[in-house]
C-alpha cells in the first residue's frame, strides 16, 4: 500500500500558491500599465507635441514595456524553476519511500511473498552448525536474495547465529537439524550461485553434510516481530 506523503503534498500546495500569487501580480501589473497608458494619453496635447517629443515618450513607454515584458518573463522563469522543485521533491518523495521499504525489508518487517527456492540443509556424517548457516546467508546476499527465513525464523541484517549445546539459535530460538531455508529472489542467480563447481553445495556435501535445493513458485516469508535479543541462559561458545 503506497504511503501518502502529506508534507510533500502540503509543500506542494504552498509553492503553487506562491505562484499564482506571482503571476496573478504580474498580469495584475500589465494591465495597470495599459490603463495607464490610455488613462494618461491626452489626443489633444499629442496633437500639439513636437516629433521629438514623441518619440521620447513613445521610448519611455517602450522601455515600460519592455521591463513589464521581462519581469512576466521572469515569472515564468520562476515557474518553471517551482515546478522542478516540485518535481524534484516528488522525485525525492519516492527515492525516499523505496529507501523506506527497502529498510524495512532488510530489517524484517514486512511479509514477503514471490518466487525463490528452498534448501534443505540437514546432518549427515557430521552436524550442520552455526557457521554453515552463515557462509550460506552470505551465499544468499550474494546472489541478490530478497528475504530469507530459516526454520520459519525470519532473517535480518541484524540476525545473529550461535552454536549452543547441539542447537543453532537464530534470532534468540534453538533450531535443530533439517534446516529449511525459503529463499525469495531471482531463481537463476540463487541456484547458480549455490550450485557452481565447488561451490557452496558441493562444500557442504564434501564435508559430509546433506543438501538438496528446489525451486518454488509460490514463497511466502513473514515479518519478524521478535526482539534481537540472546536470552541470558544461553552461553555462545
Amino acid at each position: 500500500m503506497k504511503k501518502i506523503d502529506f508534507k510533500n503534498i502540503k509543500k506542494g500546495k504552498i509553492t503553487m500558491t506562491i505562484i499564482i500569487g506571482i503571476m496573478c501580480f504580474i498580469l495584475l501589473y500589465v494591465m495597470f500599465m495599459q490603463f495607464r497608458v490610455v488613462n494618461e494619453t491626452d489626443i489633444t496635447s499629442l496633437r500639439t507635441k513636437r516629433d521629438s517629443e514623441l518619440r521620447e515618450e513613445l521610448e519611455t513607454w517602450q522601455s515600460r514595456y519592455e521591463d513589464t515584458s521581462n519581469q512576466l518573463e521572469q515569472a515564468k522563469a520562476n515557474l518553471d524553476e517551482y515546478k522542478n522543485k516540485i518535481d524534484d521533491s516528488q522525485a525525492a518523495a519516492e527515492l525516499l519511500d523505496k529507501e523506506l521499504k527497502q529498510a524495512e525489508l532488510n530489517l524484517g518487517k514486512t511479509d514477503v511473498k514471490g518466487a525463490g527456492v528452498v534448501i534443505t540443509l540437514e546432518d549427515a556424517d557430521v552436524e550442520v552448525d552455526a557457521e554453515d548457516l552463515i557462509k550460506l546467508m552470505n551465499e544468499l546476499k550474494r546472489a541478490e536474495a530478497e528475504a530469507i527465513s530459516v526454520n520459519g525464523q525470519r532473517i535480518t541484517n541484524l540476525t545473529e547465529f550461535a552454536d549452543v549445546d547441539s542447537y543453532v539459535v537464530v534470532n534468540g530460538t534453538r533450531l535443530s537439524s533439517p534446516f529449511t531455508i525459503q529463499v525469495i529472489g531471482n531463481q537463476k542467480y540463487l541456484e547458480s550461485g549455490l550450485t557452481a563447481k565447488g561451490g557452496y553445495v558441493d562444500t557442504q556435501i564434501s564435508e559430509g553434510k546433506k543438501v538438496s535445493l528446489a525451486e518454488n513458485n509460490d514463497i511466502t516469508i513473514t515479518k519478524y516481530d521478535g526482539n534481537f535479543e540472546i536470552s541470558e541462559d544461553i552461553k555462545i561458545k
